[in-house]
């Protein structure tokens, strides 16, 4: 039966079990990890449920087989209250680790810390399930302080699994200082080599600000796997070093590589940055080449990627295609159509995420909030806004406060607006002070346009808005004096005016800016001529008219 199972025959597994004359608890424990390795996981339940029903008893390595497919923490803890009242002997390490690696799973990490400082006895794997569950669930500190007990109270060395835990755990705090020392320790123990730590370093010194040493890293290590690759590809990305991202991926591609899910939507993600999006659109034919077009994380992406390169159709069928939909492809979706100006979709397809769709979190609230900001409807945002925490049991943050905040005084609704703001207590911030002035700046009532124009000031020093409103607000009424005061401020202050600017993608040639005002650019020659070509063929057409 074995063989069958590892020939993937698990229908030729269960025949030849059922005509068993007798099945012991290791005929059992092989079905059910078959069943198990298959995703079956319910009728594993149903085997380990029947297997109690004949009269066998599990063995330790049948409730570890369960406890490590178990989806819901609730069946966990009666496998576990089922293994107490059966008598099973707790001392047994294997029963221990799988009871720690269950309860860290599902984020109970006080039931699981309290079996580990039950088990009477703890090898590696007892040390390193225990402190990688501390270090995934926001208990660093606590990962910290268990792996330096590991080391003072016990004869065990760290493995490479440890050491990548703890540099998890500095990843998540920006413990740099710390990081370096977990590393420098991998680095005596001989562990540099191993891919698993080597990406868990590459991630560390990233999180921490240092991708310089990110790079050292992944140059010194002679083995290059998918993880390594990985965590290099992140790292630059989330340094807006897209391009480099994007030559290393080709590189692996020649090394044999096969890209990961998650490889494709760190480069699908950044696509969106080159214009046209003619590398967006490669990868997107790579992820269908590879078969990860249901994947529902890379798929995000890509609705992501389309949604910025302005190409929302495409967006919008890769999302109707997807078979799984979680709530960030949702809210993907959401803010897509938002951004592209389809307000009216976007609040469509909130209404029917409320139907049909996992519950709406914070960022599904703003991305509606927004498209109720850019369509002015007003009386849909106050109603989403007002709601918010007894109807969807989220609290509104700032950024909701905001958007709704906007909204209002787009809509002439001021007053009300500044009394919202009032009674949350939180104050204008700058943006909500840039609204005001853009829509009341140079008409609206001096007093409170300057009390507006101060705070932003005091909010934005350096922003350029509220000085030339001042100016023009105080032109417009004849105050010579207080216009020169203003130009005076902005030239002590040194603030500026920001240049605008737009581009162009020409193929493999890249993009070329232009700048407002530029007279020299390069290839500037040529682009004034096609100019003046073009000129000369309007004017041709209209003399033909």
């Amino acid at each position: 039966m074995r063989v069958l199972i590892n020939f993937d025959d698990i229908n030729g597994a269960h025949k030849v079990f059922d005509q068993m004359p007798e099945r012991d608890v290791v005929s059992w424990n092989s079905i059910i990890s078959g069943h198990s390795s298959f995703g079956f996981h319910d009728s594993a339940l149903r085997l380990f449920s029947q297997m109690q029903t004949f009269g066998v008893i599990p063995s330790e390595y049948t409730y570890s087989i369960v406890l490590s497919f178990i989806q819901s923490v609730h069946h966990g803890m009666e496998i576990h209250c089922n293994m107490i009242r059966s008598g099973v002997n707790f001392s047994s390490i294997i029963i221990g680790n799988s009871l720690i690696d269950m309860y860290c799973n599902h984020g109970l990490m006080d039931y699981a810390f309290v079996v580990f400082l039950n088990m009477k006895q703890r090898d590696i794997i007892s040390w390193n399930t225990m402190i990688a569950g501390f270090s995934k669930s926001d208990y660093q500190k606590m990962a910290y302080k268990q792996f330096n007990t590991m080391r003072t109270t016990t004869n065990l060395l760290p493995d490479e699994y440890t050491i990548s835990s703890m540099l998890t755990a500095c990843s998540s705090l920006q413990d740099l200082s710390t990081g370096k020392q977990i590393f420098s320790l991998s680095i005596k123990l001989g562990f540099l080599s191993n891919t698993i730590l080597s990406s868990a370093a590459i991630d560390m010194f990233s999180k921490c600000k240092h991708i310089n040493d990110s790079i050292r890293v992944f140059e010194e290590i002679n083995t290059w796997d998918s993880s390594v690759c990985n965590s290099m590809i992140s790292s630059l990305v989330d340094h807006r070093l897209e391009e480099n991202a994007i030559d290393l991926f080709a590189l692996s591609m020649t090394k044999n590589i096969r890209p990961t899910e998650f490889t494709l939507s760190c480069l699908v993600s950044c696509a969106s940055l080159f214009l046209p999006p003619v590398q967006g659109t490669q990868f997107h034919c790579l992820v269908v080449k590879l078969g990860f077009e249901q994947d529902s994380v890379v798929s995000s992406s890509l609705v992501e990627m389309y949604s910025k390169c302005g190409s929302i159709d495409h967006a919008k069928t890769i999302f109707d295609q997807m078979s799984v939909k979680d709530l960030i492809s949702w809210n993907t979706m959401i803010l897509g159509l938002t951004h592209n100006g389809k307000t009216i979709e976007s609040i469509q397809l909130f209404d029917e995420l409320l139907k049909s769709g996992p519950p709406p979190d914070e960022v599904t609230l703003y991305g509606t909030l927004l498209a109720c900001n850019h369509g002015s409807f007003i009386n849909k945002g106050l109603l989403i806004f007002n709601s918010m925490e007894e109807k969807y049991g989220v609290r509104p943050t700032e950024t909701h406060l905001t958007t709704i905040v906007d909204l209002m005084i787009q809509t002439g609704r001021l007053y009300e607006a500044l009394e919202m703001v009032k009674k949350t207590g939180s104050g204008l911030n700058g943006y909500m002070c840039e609204s005001i002035l853009d829509v009341y700046g140079i008409e609206g009532e001096l007093g409170f346009i300057e009390k507006i124009a101060e705070r932003l000031v005091k909010l934005e020093p350096m922003g350029v808005l509220p000085y030339i409103v001042l100016g023009k607000a105080y032109e417009m009424r004849g105050k010579w004096e207080s216009v020169a005061r203003v130009k005076k401020e902005m030239k002590d202050r040194n603030v500026r005016k920001v240049g605008g600017c737009s581009w162009i993608g020409v193929k493999k040639r890249g993009l070329f800016v232009f700048n407002e005002n530029e007279v020299v650019h390069h290839g500037g020659e040529d682009v004034y001529e096609m100019l003046r070509l073009v000129v000369r063929d309007i004017e041709d057409e209209c003399h033909i008219v």
